[in-house]
């Protein structure tokens, strides 16, 4: 009993540091958010006092639900799309590469080492009218007419830049979930008879759900209010919510708006990470009871 309680205490010891650290930098500053969006806490001397004109605005505009919208597919796409790609390059890093797995791994981190400014407007050049992409068009003859393709400032450039971007991030937690995987399943497996197709679908994408969960919430959360990438590569077509928040907080210096804003983002992406989870748990259970 005494073992017991001396356990149960150095557990609450070991959880106390990391949860006063989680409450006071992430769940005080939403707490902030939500009652200064309504008015119940002022910064300004002029800010007004309790009212819900900010959230009645932000229900009735015609502007920010397709915006928001518009950054969930975004944001959608590109964590789908990353998860697909980086799924091969952490099976063959985990599976085939051997020994030289962690070296090859360090390599696909190598562009941590730059800046993410530097990386984003490195893609810049690449999707110019005069950049690298527009020049192998215009080389190759694909692009017969000489006219350049404008791929710059647009959804499709702000997609494809932040694929880019965090595809390092989701390529880990795939890589983690299979390198920890039990050797003797694979083993059996084979014994069996199974093909290497089946072990697949059966035996290492199931028990590999976590990480691709993991991986798609670390493209997902943080591209759903990116504004950094579409201010330098999405110009006015590549405009998003986060965008939005920024302006809001920023050359609008209305900060009540910026924080109604800021929770309807904040529920947004709490909700469809929710759906997603829950949605991949049913269909992982759904595919073991078939099997």
């Amino acid at each position: 009993m005494i073992n017991q309680r001396k356990d149960a205490a150095v557990r609450a010891g070991l959880l106390i540091t990391p949860a006063s650290w989680l409450i006071l930098l992430f769940v005080t500053p939403i707490i902030l958010l939500a009652l200064y969006s309504v008015g119940l806490i002022r910064v300004f001397p002029d800010d007004p006092t309790f009212n819900v004109e900010g959230w009645s605005a932000f229900f009735s505009s015609s502007i920010y639900f397709p915006l928001l919208w518009k950054s969930i597919r975004t944001a959608l796409i590109v964590g789908v799309v990353a998860v697909l790609l980086a799924y091969p390059v952490a099976y063959v890093l985990a599976m085939l590469a051997g020994r030289r797995r962690f070296t090859l791994l360090l390599v696909v981190m190598v562009p941590f080492w730059t800046s993410f400014l530097l990386r984003v407007l490195a893609w810049k050049v690449v999707l110019s009218e005069n950049g690298v992409f527009n020049s192998f068009l215009a080389y190759t003859g694909i692009n017969a007419d000489g006219q350049p393709i404008q791929f710059i400032y647009s959804t499709t450039a702000v997609t494809v830049v932040l694929i880019y971007v965090w595809l390092p991030f989701v390529v880990l937690p795939i890589f983690v979930s299979l390198t920890s995987l039990d050797q003797r399943l694979f083993e059996a497996a084979a014994d069996l008879g199974a093909r290497r197709l089946v072990t697949f679908w059966t035996i290492t994408l199931p028990l590999t759900l976590p990480g691709v969960v993991a991986g798609f919430a670390f493209a997902f959360i943080p591209v759903i209010g990116e504004y950094v990438t579409p201010t330098l590569v999405g110009g006015t077509g590549g405009f998003l919510y986060g965008n939005s928040v920024a302006d809001a907080f920023g050359a609008g210096f209305d900060w009540q708006t910026g924080s109604v804003l800021a929770i309807a983002l904040f529920v947004a992406v709490a909700l469809t990470t929710m759906l997603f989870v829950r949605s991949l748990r049913s269909g992982g259970a759904s595919v073991g009871m078939v099997r």
